[in-house]
């Protein structure tokens, strides 16, 4: 059975819209339950509809500075990341995929402190 385009398009989801007043508790509530600023911009994007929260006036990581909650920022997560990838590595050379990560990462990490010292 073909699907048609009035089926397709009944199964996409479409998020429920936050008033601008809501944002920063729902921010809050994310943050509160171990989200980085990061991962709570893509709950907002996908589950709520907001795709630029810098646009309603503040950035994420502001409201949670101005509300004295603790998150772990991108550079000190990427260097985790990094740190089990090179530990799995030594124990497992031929494992290519995770040589390539390793690159990956070491570009990420520089150019998060870039951005770092920029800002």
């Amino acid at each position: 059975m073909k699907k048609t385009k009035e089926s397709k398009t009944e199964e996409k989801k479409i998020p429920e819209r936050a008033k601008v007043e809501d944002v920063e508790a729902i921010v809050i509530d994310l943050a509160k339950k171990g989200n980085s600023p990061s991962k709570i911009g893509i709950v907002l994007k996908e589950k709520y509809g907001i795709y630029n929260i810098k646009a309603l006036g503040k950035k994420i990581s502001k409201i949670l500075k101005e509300n004295k909650i603790e998150h772990e920022d991108d550079l000190s997560f990427v260097g985790k990341k990094l740190k089990n990838i090179e530990k799995h590595y030594e124990k497992n050379h031929q494992d290519k995929r995770a040589e390539r990560e390793i690159v990956r990462l070491i570009s990420l990490r520089k150019k998060l402190e870039i951005q770092k010292i920029k800002n």
